[in-house]
């Protein structure tokens, strides 16, 4: 039995480069479907080494099955080289029958030609079969983990754009906040106003809260860690848009704003400051 299973791998060994070409047609004829109007996404001469390769790989795996780290190389370089260059994650995965209709092709020739026992193909699949699966889940687990990456990229611009510093004078800029304030977006206003402060040697900033909705302790608490860090490197703060509502509920909860500077509204902020006339 296993004298049949390396008969069949070393014959794949062997003629690793035609069957890479075979398949090579079949790939393009198989993604020209996603890809009709522009040239296939992956060079010709390439792909063909790849995927002799892989029959190399499969060869061995017939005659002694041990290959898992080359296993891991070939799917995660594909896998890789399937999402940069944008192949649908089910094209992806559907170009592995491909592999593995090719490798049927050549056992069932040889399976007629040399009277293999029946039970040869049942050992070819256990073998061949739970290595294609394998390659199947490390692309699957390549697109998942691009895919997180893209959404983590995506809320860090989102999260950018919601902490927006408008410079409206030489040295002062304004901060509108709207929406509501969590930690993660608090903590993001800290390293923002900072960070913005410094590059734009700002000496005053407004962060102007007529936007957010509810002013508890919690964001209370974040507006004045903000405002305390900006003091420390020399920035003077102004927290302005402080509705009649939000004012009752400060009060209520007991938060002290006595030190820090506040205004009713956005224009009693910047005249506040000198600058009555950009609004005039």
């Amino acid at each position: 039995m296993k004298d049949e299973l390396a008969y069949i791998g070393n014959k794949i060994i062997k003629n690793k480069s035609i069957l890479g070409a075979n398949i090579n047609q079949l790939l393009i004829e198989f993604l020209s479907k996603d890809f009709p109007y522009q040239s296939l996404p992956f060079d010709e001469k390439g792909t063909l080494e790849w995927n002799a390769k892989l029959f190399s790989i499969l060869g061995e795996a017939l005659k002694d099955n041990k290959n898992a780290t080359e296993v891991q190389h070939w799917s995660e370089k594909t896998g890789k080289a399937f999402v940069d260059h944008l192949v649908p994650l089910q094209s992806a995965l559907r170009s592995l029958s491909i592999y593995r209709n090719i490798i049927w092709d050549v056992f069932t020739e040889e399976l007629e030609q040399k009277s293999f026992a029946p039970i040869t193909m049942l050992d070819v699949g256990k073998i061949i079969d739970p290595i294609l699966d394998e390659i199947s889940a490390i692309i699957g687990h390549i697109y998942e983990q691009s895919n997180t990456q893209k959404m983590k990229m995506a809320y860090s611009a989102l999260e950018e754009l919601s902490v927006p510093v408008v410079p409206i004078a030489k040295e002062t800029a304004i901060i509108p906040l709207i929406g509501e304030i969590d930690t993660r977006r608090s903590q993001l206003i800290l390293e923002v106003a900072l960070q913005e402060s410094a590059n734009l040697k700002i000496e005053y900033l407004i962060l102007d809260i007529s936007g957010v909705p509810i002013v508890d302790t919690m964001v209370a608490d974040n507006l004045f860690k903000v405002v305390h860090a900006l003091d420390l490197i020399g920035v003077k703060s102004i927290i302005s848009g402080i509705r009649p509502e939000i004012a009752q509920t400060i009060i209520s909860l007991g938060i002290d704003f006595s030190q820090v500077t506040t205004c009713a509204n956005l224009h009693t902020a910047l005249a506040s400051i000198g600058l009555k006339r950009v609004i005039e």
